[in-house]
């Protein structure tokens, strides 16, 4: 008779924790091992958000060959859209922390119903948005201080992506629904799906279309998940199953949810607004090649800051259905063990970028002087890593518990108080130009690092209300 040893009996433990996470059987997140629960929520949720991030990265592979104009575009255009994505994690946030308490109480009814209620105010919102970005779109790149090329060549790009805004709305609220009630899984599902069409059609439709052909393919895609994620709501046999009753406008509830996404919508847009500004002093300070240069590196960095990002969303969710099962101490240790998690990977990241900055730049462009401000870029960004990842799940946690005033309170103070000022102070005082503004970025997420951390040990979030 054979016995496994203890290191074949872990990998076999490894493996069906794998398969269990990937399958998305429900579970109850308040009992029984933390660490298998962040490993059940985090595989799905990192999973999700990669294919998202290497989207990202493949559709700047395939813009880049259609030069400098068509980089800059898709660069400064992504700054803008990343006002709509603010509103959409905004809203996901909300819907995150209420959905989440509400399974915590042992409540899917509640739930379902708080979610649709979430989607229709994302419904009402992205018609603001959709009609604004249609008719303005040539006046938001000159806005951010695009060239005349780039905005003859880039304004149907720039229409396409922020008309379309409808299916980032939905697509990212949708899987915040998902993931409050505990089905990171299917969240993955639906914006893996979205991702693989993108990358199926951005290369087909580029070389028939242009520049346009990628937001066409990016818009499709990001609907075709929707559809998906809107099947599994209505027909499928989740957790959560929405019905048209749960669609009955409800005063008290939407008034909940705007109170907890208001907040948090402010929270993204303010560090969006942020990275808009630190775009617009890049291609000022070093015009049209630092510009690429500096979009090629930042779609980088968010191809490894999403997976963490991933990590982070484990958090809020453990957080917030602990709460509503009244689990606080358990809450708590969820957060410290997802952020020791968070800093090893991102340790990893740091190293990447500081000692291969420069042939991971090569891998997109072969313009030297592209190269040579994108792996400046990198390597300054890369430096802060680990910050950024103990910032980020100490600040999902806060919202994942349904403080969202929080860590706005500390986006304004430093991104907009602190980060804006000293990359201008830098960039033009000191006259470093571009690479002043890249040094703004590791300082910056370093003290919300700080402060986000003495927030959260300081344990308020545990006496909210949502």
């Amino acid at each position: 008779m054979t016995t496994n040893s203890p290191s074949q009996n872990r990998l076999a433990y490894y493996y069906q924790t794998l398969k269990q996470s990937l399958r998305g059987e429900q579970q109850d997140y308040t009992q029984g091992s933390i660490r298998k629960a962040v490993f059940l929520l985090a595989i799905p949720m990192i999973l999700e958000l990669s294919l998202e991030s290497v989207f990202a990265v493949v559709d700047m592979f395939f813009v880049g060959k259609l030069g400098q104009n068509a980089i800059a575009t898709v660069g400064l255009t992504e700054s803008v859209v990343t006002i709509i994505y603010s509103v959409a994690i905004g809203l996901s946030t909300a819907a995150t922390a209420v959905v989440a308490r509400r399974i915590g109480e042992k409540n899917p009814e509640a739930a379902a119903h708080a979610g649709a209620q979430s989607i229709i105010i994302a419904l009402i919102a992205t018609v603001v948005l959709s009609i604004a970005g249609i008719v303005f779109a040539a006046d938001v790149l000159r806005l951010m201080g695009a060239s005349a090329e780039v905005i003859k060549e880039g304004t149907v790009f720039t229409r396409i992506m922020l008309g379309g805004s409808v299916a980032i709305m939905l697509l990212f609220l949708i899987n915040g629904i998902f993931r409050g009630a505990g089905d990171a899984a299917m969240a993955m599902k639906s914006l893996w799906l979205a991702s693989i069409i993108n990358i199926i059609l951005c290369p087909i439709f580029i070389h028939f279309y242009g520049l346009k052909g990628a937001a066409i393919a990016t818009v499709i895609g990001r609907s075709t998940g929707v559809l998906y994620q809107c099947y599994h709501l209505f027909k499928g046999n989740g957790l959560l199953k929405f019905h048209a009753h749960h669609f009955t406008w409800n005063a008290k509830i939407i008034r909940s949810i705007i109170n907890i996404a208001s907040p948090a919508t402010i929270q993204f847009i303010i560090a969006s607004g942020s990275w808009i500004i630190l775009a617009r002093l890049v291609a000022e300070t070093g015009g049209t090649t630092a510009s690429a240069g500096y979009q090629i590196a930042i779609r980088n960095v968010v191809f490894f800051i999403l997976p963490a990002w991933g990590l982070s969303n484990a958090a809020a969710t453990l957080v917030g259905q602990n709460l509503g099962a009244k689990q606080t101490e358990r809450a708590e240790k969820s957060v410290l063990l997802t952020a020791k998690y968070n800093v090893f990977f991102m340790s990893f990241v740091t190293l990447l970028f500081v000692f291969f900055a420069t042939p991971i730049i090569r891998l997109f462009t072969q313009d030297a002087a592209v190269v040579a401000y994108g792996a400046r870029s990198l390597q300054i960004i890369g430096a802060g890593y680990i910050f950024y990842g103990i910032g980020m799940v100490m600040t999902q946690a806060l919202n994942g518990a349904g403080d969202t005033k929080t860590p706005t309170y500390i986006n304004l103070i430093c991104f907009w108080l602190f980060q804006i000022p000293v990359a201008y102070l830098l960039a033009k005082g000191f006259d470093l130009k571009a690479t002043g503004a890249f040094i703004a970025i590791p300082l910056a997420e370093t003290m919300i690092a700080l402060v986000a951390w003495y927030y959260f040990k300081k344990g308020k979030w545990k006496i909210i209300q949502v």
